[in-house]
């Protein structure tokens, strides 16, 4: 046997865990699948919601310097090959150089909102998690507390070990819940700050770019 203390506590911390959750009954498992899929989205949205993945500083500056020189074709080119949002935008915005300021402004924006669901994507699913789980903490609760009254019901003398199961499943199944509920809506409030921060920075890009275009023009 590992005589390592770390190593101890921590498979001591894991029985109790596991003999946590099976107390808690299927709502407990129900509760811990919510958990792993919202840090599955959470690890998503982390990745996904990089400046470097949405806008690009590098590439915006190159798209600029191919305005700024005129060099229309080469900077069509290469947002056509990028895979960026913010250079999907622009693209958006130099196939329609020629046209007059509001009209590209419009054409950028509707480009910037066919590219927001893509951005904004798992979002919703942050927020029904976090709204769902207490829900099924609570519902978890009620059926812990059930069983503890079915047990009162069935005579005067009952041990205390006899009400231990129902009250241990009342109180697992709340604290898993809010387990789950916090992570997902302190996430979801990062997130959609993340997201309106992206929005506002892009929409300055998109109104330096026309200014660029119009100028070139």
């Amino acid at each position: 046997m590992n005589s390592n203390p770390i190593v101890q506590y921590l498979h001591h911390l894991a029985v109790q865990i596991v003999e946590m959750v099976h107390a808690g009954g299927v709502v407990a498992y129900f509760l811990l699948f919510m958990l792993a899929w919202c840090l599955i989205v959470v690890a998503i949205k982390a990745a996904g919601l990089r400046r470097k993945r949405i806008i690009r500083p590098a590439i915006i500056q190159d798209i600029e310097r191919l305005l700024i020189d005129g060099k229309l074709a080469e900077a069509t080119a290469y947002c056509k090959k990028s895979a960026y949002p913010m250079a999907r935008i622009i693209l958006a915005g130099i196939l329609h150089y020629d046209r007059s300021e509001p009209e590209i402004k419009e054409r950028l924006e509707e480009a910037g909102r066919q590219e927001l669901p893509a951005i904004r994507k798992h979002l919703t699913t942050l927020r029904s998690l976090a709204s769902a789980a207490p829900l099924v903490g609570l519902f978890g609760t009620v059926i812990g507390m059930i069983n503890v009254f079915a047990t009162l019901s069935k005579g005067t003398t009952i041990e205390a070990s006899a009400l231990a199961g129902g009250i241990s499943q009342a109180l697992i199944t709340t604290a898993i819940g809010l387990l789950v509920a916090v992570p997902a809506i302190v996430s979801y409030n990062d997130f959609s700050n993340r997201v309106n921060n992206f929005v506002v920075e892009m929409e300055k890009i998109s109104l330096n770019m026309v200014a660029i275009l119009k100028r070139g023009g």
